[in-house]
């Protein structure tokens, strides 16, 4: 084996310390950068939905239950906006369920027990529906088990929390 001598690394240890004397080469000027339009935001996607509804986000809001002189409402919402109302008319013994901003059609109601489709009508600000007081549907959205949807063509579907105060409406109507 070959020992380098200190001497044999002479010339690559000069050559080394020589190359650092070399000025570098001058860097040509950069041009100056090309303003681009600034692009338009791409639409929000609407939220994907998987197939199966009871994996649905809730729709955001909350309940509340009313009594008055024409028969109690619970109303579902969240900051001043109305998503629904279930609303007793004492006198027809009916249950009108109501959905501001929506129009007259086919409406599918989903719970864990039961699936119906049905049909709204217009009303001013919206469209309704009204069920007998006595109706299965009625029981199934109180004791669905978490949540029941509201469906229809066209509009975005409801998730809906089932609170107490869904029975609330339907036990004082019954009387």
């Amino acid at each position: 084996m070959r020992r380098l001598s200190l001497a044999s690394l002479a010339p690559i240890i000069g050559a080394a310390a020589l190359s650092g004397c070399i000025p570098a080469a001058p860097r040509p000027e950069a041009a100056p950068p090309v303003r681009q339009p600034p692009r338009p935001a791409p639409p929000a996607p609407r939220p994907v939905l998987g197939s199966d509804w009871r994996d649905w986000p809730l729709t955001p809001g909350d309940w509340r239950y009313q009594r008055a002189a024409q028969g109690s409402v619970a109303i579902f919402g969240t900051a001043g906006v109305t998503r629904l109302t279930l609303a007793c008319d004492p006198r027809t013994r009916q249950i009108r369920l109501g959905r501001p901003a929506s129009v007259a059609g086919a409406v599918t109601i989903r719970t864990s027990s039961t699936t119906r489709s049905l049909t709204a009508h217009a009303v001013a600000g919206g469209a309704e529906l009204s069920l007998p007081v006595a109706d299965p549907l009625l029981d199934a959205m109180a004791f669905s088990r978490g949540r029941f949807t509201i469906e229809q063509s066209g509009q975005v579907p409801l998730v809906i929390p089932a609170y107490a105060e869904i029975g609330r409406v339907i036990e004082d109507c019954r009387g």
